[in-house]
């Protein structure tokens, strides 16, 4: 396992990077703050999820939090650093960029998430595909108790919610527990804290037997085509199927079907 993430002799990196065979591990590592993001934190993260994406021999990520918490959201210290520094025009907000809220990734993604589950930490929660939590995690949304609105959580929560459940992170700013998650369908499984790494790992394991490019193409064309019309869909989804079966791999599980054996997939 590698972590090539940068740091200095004093100072641990606020991101750590690890990569284990085809599954990268991404870590908030800043505990003695509960991993409260900082403009430095948002710069890593960011920075980290473009290397997954970008990096073919990756095919599923993890992400988890350092010590007790997951993530206790923005840092009110560094408040500002944590928007982060990315270009863009005046209707072009920065934060579009960013991996929780505008990043297109189609790589499978799995937050393990280990305690508090806070503000920027859910809504980058939100960007997962499943969500596995310690009996330990909590979540909320308390921006509405400090008098500021939360956005891309407004338009992601409804998405994936049920619209009151939706609301009741979102409006009331409570947290609630894992189990409260897992009924509103926020969380896909609780496990035990000392377990919850485990089961990301054998979760992760368990989605590269899957070909890594049918595997993208499938999460494109449920993401892209929420917004389509039915024949606009099937048209997309057809056209990236075309594309798809012309890779390696699609060949490759044609002749380890034939031969009885297991696939070895390429990302190719």
């Amino acid at each position: 396992m590698t972590n090539n993430a940068p740091s200095t002799a004093n100072e641990q990196p606020p991101v750590l990077y690890e990569k284990d065979g085809h599954v990268v591990t991404i870590t908030y590592n800043r505990p003695e703050r509960l991993n409260a993001l900082n403009g430095a934190m948002r710069e890593a993260l960011n920075e980290a999820w473009l290397r997954f994406r970008d990096d073919e021999d990756a095919w599923v990520a993890i992400m988890t939090g350092a010590g007790r918490a997951f993530c206790a959201g923005a840092d009110l210290r560094d408040g500002k650093g944590s928007i982060g520094t990315f270009p863009g025009t005046f209707w072009e907000k920065p934060t579009v960029n960013s991996f929780e809220s505008g990043l297109e990734l189609f790589k499978p993604v799995i937050a393990a998430v280990n305690g508090p589950c806070v503000g920027y930490g859910l809504t980058g929660v939100s960007f997962a595909d499943f969500v596995l939590a310690s009996e330990r995690a909590t979540f909320s949304y308390p921006e509405v108790r400090l008098g500021v609105p939360t956005i891309v959580g407004a338009i992601r929560m409804p998405r994936r919610l049920n619209w009151a459940d939706a609301m009741e992170l979102l409006l009331i700013g409570e947290p609630i527990d894992a189990e409260r998650a897992r009924e509103m369908g926020l969380v896909w499984k609780v496990v035990e804290h000392e377990l919850l790494m485990d089961e990301a790992r054998s979760l992760a394991a368990r989605l590269c037997r899957s070909a890594p490019l049918a595997t993208r193409s499938v999460k494109e064309v449920a993401t892209r085509t929420a917004a389509m019309d039915w024949t606009n869909a099937v048209r997309f989804g057809e056209t990236l199927r075309l594309v798809t079966n012309d890779s390696q791999d699609t060949a490759e599980g044609r002749r380890a079907k034939a031969e009885k054996r297991d696939p070895r997939w390429s990302g190719r």
